[in-house]
């Protein structure tokens, strides 16, 4: 990443973009004339299709490995690639148009793969009276939130964008800013985005659709797996090319932190739980035999699991109470923010970049937010006309969504990450004590709570995504304006596409070996625990060893959410991450003869072809999910027999290796612009 003392050598951008101004200096963005094409139907129809294919893939990783997608970058750069096919190439402030709207499909996925999912879970579990979600439920969720979020950012714009301009680093703000403002430069990196896409979809939907190859790589016809497999260590790994590209865009240490989740609780919690249940001759619910019967993978989901739960929920929870003492100060800061009237800013002669909608919208905004959310709440979710309840419901939503959607978009603003996990956890308690008070327990009642945490979610990812988008347009010259108005077009395309790909994927289980949805289950843990809808003392025993476990790990500086993520998930989707973010540590390596120019050369393009792979994967896997709903079975080429014998599994084998080797090999023949 670029600092500020490197703005000079990106094209276009004013020096002063991301320093702190002098007295008496203003800045002036990139463009500040009238009469540049901003909103067309061209930036819009893209806006919108890349919002749709993006939402659907973000969906569909976020629940498979727990990581979704950064898609502004991947987004800016095909705007830029996509207007080389026409005679008039979009303007900058077109292209920012089609990134801001696109961008709706990370942080509606990232809101809603929290608690949606957990609905499924509750629904699919006997006697549990949770009503099955509607698709149109899902949508409503995702649009409520998405629009709060919106509407509480829109009157701090100027205290982010204006008052503190140059005060915080904006990560992918920056890196967004860079792409769309040397635009003429990054053409061809669309191509190499769109052939990286291709293949990603080709290798997963060859063992997805196809089933030309093992989806999962066992090693037990290499010898070392089955020798391992000997000591109840089961080795497995997803045959995947958009997993192992998340590895690589998270790099090596943090792929590696979550691991060493996986490392601990497949060759050691595993194992040493076989061992104990060798002496406990009758079954431990949550588990239905005995251990001593149990294959290694079913050690892990019926025990080993849940630690991983615990661990995720105090991780989430002690972020949120390390982070308290910034909260209480950047609330403080927002209040007065919201004071900072832009009355020059409502006037008719204020220049195009510092147009923006009046309070009085934001105001009239909230008021219909509140009726919406008061009648979903009353007729939607199975309150069955409980008025009060809506109404406290509604409350709820919006004292939180008050206080924390500033806080997201702060730690947006200053590390890239926005910590909706603690914060949704937090409403989920909040929402449940509640709920009990006012006698809705049992699954109705944590079907209100889920839903009124998917709203909350949504609004806290929308508030961090859309000051993202707000940086990029102040930077570049966008009309604050129209931003607006289109984020609430995209955030409406998200939630559609978002629930349509969940309503698919629905169908292969939330929860089990197929979708894991990890987030989401950490938190049908917390309101199994808040509603007592099931008695199972080992279970919370286990749950508060996870809780220990992460405390642990806070205390020695270690990335405890990470590590917490890998005791819950399968090995099979950590080792690809690990692969990845090896692959990535080869790449990015310096050399005795390389220049820096070099590194980072290999550097952006070894980040576009996983981005390519990583969507195309992505996007392939919600198709294969949608097609088995008809076709279990895909179209296979070969038998089931053969796929998961010897001949599956070394072309398994020598189809990762040739994916790596090709990522390896391309990447670092990257020259830079100069050679």
């Amino acid at each position: 990443m670029s600092d500020a003392n490197e703005s000079t050598a990106i094209k276009g951008l004013p020096e002063n973009y991301r320093r702190v101004l002098e007295p008496g200096e203003e800045y002036v963005p990139l463009v500040p004339q009238d009469g540049v094409l901003e909103v067309t139907g061209r930036s819009v129809l893209y806006g919108m299709l890349f919002c749709a294919i993006f939402s659907m893939a973000a969906a569909y990783l976020a629940l498979r490995v727990g990581q979704g997608i950064e898609a502004a970058i991947p987004i800016s750069i095909l705007a830029i690639g996509i207007s080389r096919f026409y005679l008039r190439r979009s303007t900058i402030l077109e292209n920012v148009i089609i990134t801001s709207i696109g961008a709706n499909s990370g942080h509606v996925v990232a809101g809603a793969v929290f608690t949606i999912p957990a609905l499924y879970m509750l629904a699919a579990v006997p006697g549990s009276n949770v009503p099955y979600p509607q698709l149109w439920q899902v949508v409503v969720v995702s649009f409520l939130g998405g629009c709060l979020g919106i509407l509480f950012l829109i009157p701090l714009r100027h205290n982010f964008m204006v008052d503190n301009h140059g005060v915080f680093p904006w990560p992918e703000a920056t890196a967004t800013a860079e792409i769309l403002a040397s635009g003429e430069s990054v053409g061809n990196q669309a191509k190499i985005l769109a052939g990286s896409a291709a293949l990603g979809m080709l290798y997963d939907g060859a063992s997805s659709m196809f089933r030309a190859m093992s989806e999962t790589i066992t090693l037990r016809h290499a010898y070392v797996g089955a020798k391992l497999r000997e000591q109840f260590m089961a080795f497995n790994m997803l045959n995947s090319a958009a997993t192992m590209s998340i590895g690589y865009i998270i790099g090596l240490r943090y792929s590696a932190v979550i691991a060493a989740g996986s490392i601990l609780s497949t060759f050691v919690l595993v194992p040493m739980i076989h061992a104990i249940g060798q002496h406990v001759p009758a079954a431990l619910p949550p588990g239905l035999v005995p251990i001593a019967q149990m294959s290694p993978e079913l050690i892990f989901k019926n025990y080993v699991r849940i630690m991983g739960i615990g661990a995720i929920a105090g991780a989430g929870i002690m972020g949120v109470l390390a982070g308290m003492p910034a909260m209480i100060k950047s609330i403080g800061k927002n209040l007065a923010g919201l004071r900072s009237t832009e009355k020059a800013e409502a006037s008719k002669i204020v220049p195009r970049p510092a147009r923006t909608l009046p309070n009085s919208f934001v105001g009239m905004g909230l008021l219909i937010f509140c009726l919406c959310a008061f009648l979903f709440f009353s007729f939607g979710v199975g309150m069955k006309g409980a008025f009060f309840a809506a109404f406290v419901g509604t409350l709820v939503v919006m004292v939180i969504a008050f206080l924390f959607a500033p806080v997201a978009a702060r730690a947006i603003a200053t590390i890239g990450t926005n910590p909706i996990s603690g914060m949704t956890m937090l409403t989920l308690i909040i929402t449940g004590l509640v709920m009990l008070k006012l006698g809705f327990g049992g699954g109705v009642g944590m079907f209100i709570t889920l839903m009124v945490g998917g709203v909350v979610c949504t609004a806290l990812s929308a508030s961090g995504a859309f000051a993202t988008d707000l940086k990029i347009g102040h930077w570049i010259g966008a009309t604050p304006a129209r931003q607006m108005w289109l984020k609430f077009l995209g955030t409406l395309v998200a939630a559609v596409f978002t629930g349509l790909a969940m309503w698919i994927m629905s169908r292969q289980g939330f929860g089990t070996a197929a979708v894991p949805a990890p987030q989401a289950s950490a938190m049908r843990e917390i309101l199994d625990g808040i509603f007592g809808t099931t008695a199972m003392p080992l279970r919370w025993f286990l749950f508060s060893l996870g809780v220990v476990l992460s405390l642990v790990l806070r205390m020695v500086e270690l990335p405890a959410l990470g590590f917490a993520l890998g005791m819950y998930l399968p090995i099979e989707v950590n080792t690809p991450l690990l692969l990845g973010g090896v692959i990535s540590w080869i790449v990015n390596r310096k050399g005795a003869a390389d220049t820096d120019a070099t590194v980072k050369a290999r550097e952006n393009r070894g980040i576009l072809v996983a981005s390519g792979l990583m969507a195309g994967g992505g996007i392939v896997g919600v198709i294969a999910s949608a097609f088995k709903i008809k076709w279990p079975e895909g179209f296979p080429l070969l038998s089931q027999a053969s796929v998961e014998g010897a001949l599956g599994e070394w072309l398994a084998i020598a189809a990762m290796t040739a994916l790596c080797v090709f990522v390896v090999v391309y990447s670092r023949a990257a020259k830079p612009a100069a050679e």
